[in-house]
This record gives structure tokens, C-alpha cells and sequence, in this order.
């Protein structure tokens, strides 16, 4: 694996709250890395990936916060990234964002994969499968849900 891939997955991990294992598990790393580089441009993700790698490995939530989450540039970027993994949609980035760093050709609202959705991580994170794409089982929905657990990089 490539270092930036590497990053994105370890940036992935902090920004999901879900571990590595969980997110290769959908089958999309790789693809999802691609296409958030085909659509925001090489240089801006690995500036991105860059400075995310430049925090201290035991960095808080608020270190993450302060340099990615709340950049003008990296954070709807990064929260990009979170609905990606969550929903299998890329959402265009807001018009304040286009505005002041420019429209990007391949920025557009749309589903990358399209069987990427049954892979998502809304359904476990609410204990649930993704609706209409996973079988439940006979009279699933008696059960309580079942979690994915937090993992402890992301505590």
C-alpha cells in the first residue's frame, strides 16, 4: 500500500470512528481513495493526507478538530469522507467551499458505486442493514440491534 493510501485509511479510521479492518472490509478502500483523488486532485488530498500524518500519533479528537475538521479547506472535505464511508454518496462540496477555492469539474453529488450502498457503514453503525440491500431474516426486527464496537484508536 502506498503511504498516502495508508494515511487515508488511518484518517478514515479517526474521521469514522470504525478500525481499519472494518473499512478494508467493505471492499472500497481503495476505490473510495480514487475517486476523492480523481474528484478534489492529487495535490489537495495529499495536502490534506499530509497534514493529518503531521499530528502526533496520540492526538486528541480536538488536535484532529482543530487541524482538519475546522480548516476552511480540509473540513468539508473531511466530512466529504465521513458520508462517503456512511452512505456510499459523494455530496458536492458547499458553495462557500467552491467559492473560495474554486469549482472542481468532477464535484457533483452522485453514487460512485452503486453496489458500494449494501457495503456502507450507516446500516451496522446503527446495528441494522443497509435498507432494501442485505437480507434480516425471519422477524429480525424483534431483535435489539448489535453495534459495531468503537475501536480503541478512536477512543
Amino acid at each position: 500500500m502506498s503511504d498516502h493510501f495508508e494515511n487515508f485509511l488511518r484518517l478514515s479510521v479517526r474521521l469514522c470512528g470504525i478500525s481499519s479492518y472494518d473499512l478494508m472490509g467493505t471492499g472500497y478502500a481503495r476505490r473510495y481513495f480514487e475517486t476523492i483523488e480523481r474528484i478534489i486532485g492529487h495535490d489537495l488530498l495529499h495536502r490534506l493526507l499530509e497534514t493529518f500524518s503531521a499530528l502526533p500519533s496520540a492526538s486528541t479528537d480536538k488536535a484532529l478538530k482543530a487541524a482538519i475538521l475546522n480548516h476552511p479547506e480540509f473540513g468539508p472535505i473531511a466530512r466529504n469522507i465521513i458520508k462517503l464511508w456512511y452512505t456510499a454518496t459523494w455530496f458536492q462540496l458547499p458553495p462557500t467551499w467552491r467559492e473560495n477555492f474554486g469549482a472542481l469539474h468532477e464535484d457533483r453529488t452522485f453514487v460512485p458505486y452503486p453496489y458500494a450502498y449494501a457495503e456502507s457503514l450507516l446500516g451496522p453503525a446503527v446495528g441494522a442493514h443497509p435498507a432494501g440491500a442485505k437480507p434480516t431474516g425471519h422477524q429480525s426486527w424483534t431483535l435489539p440491534p448489535v453495534f459495531l464496537p468503537i475501536p480503541p484508536e478512536c477512543e
